[in-house]
């Protein structure tokens, strides 16, 4: 599934996939070569994830249960991703996107 994100007037270009599945969720972006500039991942109730098996630098967006912002990290190749008090989503985009999130703000998430 696709969902549309906005981060203030923004609306990311995406694709970004919805997380729903158990394989999905267990897959993420893992053995993908690249993805576009805009594309990701959204994890719902998801609150920590792993960069193993992957080939590239991502960049990380906590949310809490009402979407706001906690904390934005790049993860590197065969990490593990911060532990976020509060986290209970997540969004998987690719290296300097996370610049277009701001810690505190409210995103907009929607299919």
């Amino acid at each position: 599934m696709i969902v549309n994100v906005y981060s203030g007037t923004k609306k990311l270009e995406g694709p970004i996939f919805m997380a729903d599945s158990f394989f999905s969720r267990f897959k993420g972006l893992m053995l993908k070569k690249s993805i576009k500039s805009e594309e990701g991942i959204f994890f719902k109730n998801v609150n920590r994830i792993h960069t193993c098996f992957m080939r590239f630098t991502i960049d990380v967006i906590y949310f809490d249960e009402n979407y706001k912002v906690l904390y934005i990290e790049e993860v590197k190749p065969w990490k593990i991703g911060s532990k976020v008090k509060g986290a209970h989503h997540l969004l998987e985009l690719n290296s300097g996107m996370g610049k277009y999130f701001r810690i505190g703000e409210f995103v907009k998430i929607e299919r």
